[in-house]
């Protein structure tokens, strides 16, 4: 019989469940999602597993990190296969609160993350990084976490996460899992389903480009030569629109790119630092 876990919906719930766990000193780990599990939530849930006494995860779509255009009514969504997929994986405890319970009436408090959240995906999506500091912050203030789980894939996430951790003194350890990818290259991604198959070939070029950036800078090349071979990658291919390539310090030099394939818009990226890689 499959493994599944009954969600807990409420904080106030969350908290009864994780009480006997913090009484007893147990190191907790703390995996926020968005949901529509693949191999890469998968690794940070067994991860957590395995590096703490309880492993928690969170399942909330949080609006406040889309834009009035963007895919928050088509988000892929399928709890009864995420609870299994996390049960299996060794989850614990999972927080599937409603937006309510998350921003009830009333709810008027954000958190800026400064500089660091208007570039790059900040200034393609404004406010977007307002909303993940803020969801971040009510899910650690909620579940007390020892240590939070992150991928790499999302690096400016990363670093604006780790900043609001060390700006706002809060308790717990950001833990940066490297990015699962494909066979193909292609990084994990739940809107990777968006994809065609002859734009999934198309979007091939995103992980290409930034290995072959990576290699221009390895050689002497530098961030604009980084940046220019990675570009010159993308602009061969007919059904790629690129949003950014950029060079930017996220948690380690960082070559960064954002593109849109048809209606799907995905980002990628490399440490260009060739001991963090």
């Amino acid at each position: 019989m499959t493994p599944t876990l009954a969600p807990v919906r409420t904080i106030a719930e969350l908290r009864a469940a994780l009480r006997s766990a913090r009484a007893a000193g147990a190191r907790i780990g703390l995996v926020p999602t968005m949901g529509a599990f693949h191999e890469g939530h998968l690794t940070l849930f067994r991860t957590a597993a395995t590096e703490c006494d309880l492993a928690v995860a969170s399942l909330f779509v949080n609006p406040t990190q889309f834009g009035p255009h963007e895919d928050l009514a088509r988000y892929p969504r399928d709890e009864a296969r995420d609870a299994e997929l996390a049960a299996a994986a060794g989850i614990g405890l999972l927080f599937a609160p409603g937006v309510e319970e998350m921003y009830p009436a009333g709810f008027a408090t954000s958190i800026d993350p400064g500089e660091l959240g208007g570039v790059l995906e900040g200034a393609i999506r404004p406010g977007h990084f307002r909303g993940v500091a803020t969801v971040c912050c009510k899910l650690f203030n909620a579940v007390a976490p020892s240590v939070a789980y992150f991928g790499r894939k999302d690096a400016q996430q990363v670093a604006v996460v780790k900043r609001v951790v060390a700006d706002l003194d809060l308790p717990l350890e950001i833990r940066v899992v490297p990015t699962v990818r494909d066979a193909d290259g292609l990084a994990l991604s739940s809107r990777n389903v968006y994809l065609s198959p002859e734009e999934r070939q198309g979007a091939l070029a995103l992980p290409r480009a930034l290995a072959v950036g990576a290699d221009a800078y390895a050689v002497g090349g530098g961030a604009d030569g980084a940046v220019a071979a990675a570009r010159a990658i993308l602009a061969g291919v007919a059904e790629i629109s690129v949003d950014y390539v950029a060079v930017a310090d996220l948690d380690g030099p960082t070559l960064a790119a954002a593109i849109r394939v048809g209606s799907t818009r995905l980002i990628d990226n490399v440490l260009l630092n060739e001991e963090a890689r």
